[in-house]
């Protein structure tokens, strides 16, 4: 059976699955990674419950189809029947690596107390952080079924600089030639904007759906 994350890198390459107007259930790479991906016309769901009851409650969801994957009725059902929560739909997006070194002057530290950081360590694996003297941090983890994340956050009086712009880029270059995936915000317009001019691409949407009690790390290879 085809993973997500065998379904992810492709689509970090730009094979997607059919727009057949599916829906695919697959297992979840882990306990902590649940969620809901939306394709162009096509929804990965990964999720340990019973397929027939995640397709029955789809079916039975009053909207388009298409949107039924994405609806506030059917995600407050998955949510419930899974006892998990989750924040907001975030725009899926992807950038390649990069080869070079970043032009930033960044910092690696060990040990950071900022609410980025520790959102990040909740979500995933492997964190690695850097700031910058201008007011930038940049934060690298192992996410969704293993994948690399990025996120990013600049001090309110630094902002419209494109500092931003270059953190996002950095990413691509200290990925050890694998893809990037940052998770924004649908309404958030500067973070899209910045990272688009950085390089990165939109692929779709998620619902990452979180367990209710903190869940350890995934124990997992990646090559």
């Amino acid at each position: 059976m085809e993973t997500l994350r065998d379904i992810l890198d492709a689509a970090a390459r730009g094979v997607f699955p059919p727009a057949n107007g599916a829906t695919t259930v697959v297992p979840q790479a882990c306990h902590r990674d649940a969620g809901v991906f939306a394709f162009t016309a096509h929804t990965v769901i990964a999720t340990d419950e019973d397929p027939d009851w995640v397709h029955d409650t789809l079916r039975a969801v009053d909207c388009d189809a298409l949107a039924a994957t994405m609806n506030a009725r059917f995600l407050a059902a998955l949510m419930d029947r899974t006892g998990r929560g989750s924040d907001t739909i975030d725009v899926m997006t992807v950038g390649s690596p990069l080869p070079g070194e970043p032009s930033l002057g960044l910092r690696e530290i060990a040990d950071p107390d900022h609410p980025r950081v520790a959102s990040s360590r909740k979500r995933r694996d492997d964190v690695r952080v850097w700031t910058t003297e201008g007011g930038g941090l940049l934060v690298l983890g192992r996410g969704v079924a293993g994948r690399l994340e990025v996120a990013v956050e600049v001090e309110e009086g630094v902002r419209h600089r494109g500092l931003g712009r270059e953190l996002a880029l950095a990413a691509r270059q200290l990925s050890g030639s694998e893809p990037v995936w940052a998770q924004i915000s649908a309404g958030n317009a500067r973070s899209m904007r910045a990272f688009q001019a950085a390089g990165y691409r939109p692929v779709g949407s998620e619902v990452l759906l979180s367990a209710r009690a903190r869940s350890t790390g995934c124990s997992r290879s990646h090559s």
